[in-house]
């Protein structure tokens, strides 16, 4: 992977003029697929969180809130087999469009995506650009990922898109742009929308279609210059990938194109959250009678049975700048209580985790968190079927009480690491990191055979 400049590492601009055209983003318009409003009974009973936010009884909710809610595409319920599903998946969405439950907007545009949380949830406005991305791998430079990923979650929407033919999801990327961009989608923001509506958690959609030329000529020059970071979507962006060297033998394939949504963080930068585990086979008192059995300089303290608290000395325990503070933090919990681990010691990590790796990658909590507990400690193997990724605290709480298992609450990732290691071509550990707000899905879909 090219490493980027130390200044901004997930975001630079390039200045040469012959790396631009070689280098550069390219956003595409396409003809979105929307839901006919008359045809629901509003635009936020149809949409729901990407599919690996979606929680079992939050699925339940979403299909509950009208029966022709996006979820029921994203995360189709398990038939005989998985193709079965998507299969399902592919004919409701054929049945929608010629029942015109969903409709194709007349032509090709760039959609200027507006979302404002609730007061709540800090009352934040992310404005960003959907549309469809050229799609390339990180050797070359254009799109950097920070996380790995897992093959079975891949191969589940490889199977989903390539039987769908749809983009059902934006991913989430960052940019960094000269401004140009960033002018169409303030500009847009002032006309009337498209769509308007709030979700259930209170954060309010809006959607603009850009197909100006001029607007469109001054989103392509800027992005032109620019690289992006995979915010959220690593995922999807490895299916993209599969599914574009799938189909290499077409030419001017809709395959070599993803829809994803961009968003300059000059002007709306992001937020960062934990994403939590919950080992479903593994009871708390079992995973603390380990820790004990190991040694390595483990630290558990018992913090009682209540969550507010807990949660609280988990963000207090790794303070910025404290030489004292312990390295890594975690906060254990299930049948038992809360208790908070710390550790673990030199020699622990030096025989888990390569010295020849960057020092911030070494001691993230996630890497510790995979290659010393999980691996060493409880072996724990990293699969489905083992460990569940919630980013809900609560919902990981009530997780683990439900399955009789553990679950690991962690601290967030600050965001200048992510773009460091990014930098040097380091992906992070799966599921590191929560950048958001993330898009909600159901406003705008890509059906490829729409051009």
């Amino acid at each position: 992977m090219r490493r980027v400049s130390a200044d901004d590492a997930s975001e630079t601009r390039y200045g040469d003029a012959g790396k631009v055209a070689a280098c550069g983003l390219s956003l595409s318009p396409f003809r979105g697929l929307r839901y006919d409003p008359d045809r629901v009974s509003s635009l936020g009973a149809v949409t729901s969180p990407p599919y690996d936010v979606v929680d079992p009884d939050g699925r339940t909710r979403l299909e509950d809130s009208d029966p022709h809610n996006v979820v029921r595409l994203i995360l189709p319920r398990p038939e005989p087999t998985a193709e079965d599903g998507y299969r399902h998946a592919a004919a409701l969405l054929e049945t929608w469009q010629r029942q015109g439950v969903l409709r194709p907007d007349p032509e090709p545009a760039l959609y200027v995506y507006e979302q404002r949380t609730s007061e709540a949830d800090g009352g934040l406005l992310q404005r960003g650009l959907i549309g469809a991305l050229a799609v390339s791998d990180a050797r070359a430079g254009m799109v950097l990922p920070h996380e790995d990923v897992m093959p079975r979650p891949v191969a589940d929407r490889v199977g989903l898109m390539r039987t769908t033919k749809a983009n059902l999801e934006p991913l989430l990327l960052t940019y960094r742009g000269d401004g140009r961009a960033a002018a169409v989608v303030e500009r847009a923001a002032r006309r009337d929308p498209l769509l308007e509506t709030t979700t259930t958690d209170g954060t309010r959609h809006r959607l603009w279609a850009v197909s100006d030329r001029r607007d469109l000529a001054d989103v392509s020059a800027d992005l032109a210059t620019c690289r992006a970071l995979i915010a959220d979507g690593h995922h999807r962006w490895a299916m993209y990938l599969r599914l574009q060297s799938e189909h290499r033998h077409l030419a001017q394939s809709p395959w070599d194109r993803g829809m994803v949504l961009l968003v300059d963080t000059a002007a709306y930068p992001l937020r960062v959250r934990a994403i939590h585990r919950v080992l479903q086979r593994l009871p708390l008192r079992d995973a603390l009678a380990r820790l004990r059995a190991v040694g390595g300089d483990w630290h558990v303290t018992d913090l009682g049975e209540e969550a507010e608290p807990a949660l609280k000395t988990l963000a207090a325990a790794k303070a910025d700048g404290d030489p004292a503070g312990p390295d890594n933090a975690f906060l254990l919990a299930g049948e038992g209580g809360f208790h908070l681990l710390t550790g673990p010691d030199e020699a622990a990590l030096a025989a888990a985790v390569p010295a020849d790796l960057p020092e911030e990658y070494r001691r993230l909590d996630a890497t510790v968190l995979h290659s010393l507990l999980l691996e060493r400690v409880w072996q724990v193997p990293d699969d489905p079927e083992h460990i569940g990724y919630l980013h809900d605290t609560g919902a990981a709480i009530r997780e683990a009480i439900r399955s009789g298992g553990t679950a690991v609450l962690l601290n967030p990732v600050e965001e200048g690491v992510v773009r460091r290691l990014a930098e040097q071509g380091v992906t992070m550990p799966r599921k590191s990191t929560s950048f958001g707000p993330k898009p909600a899905t159901g406003l705008v879909l890509r059906n490829l055979r729409l051009g």
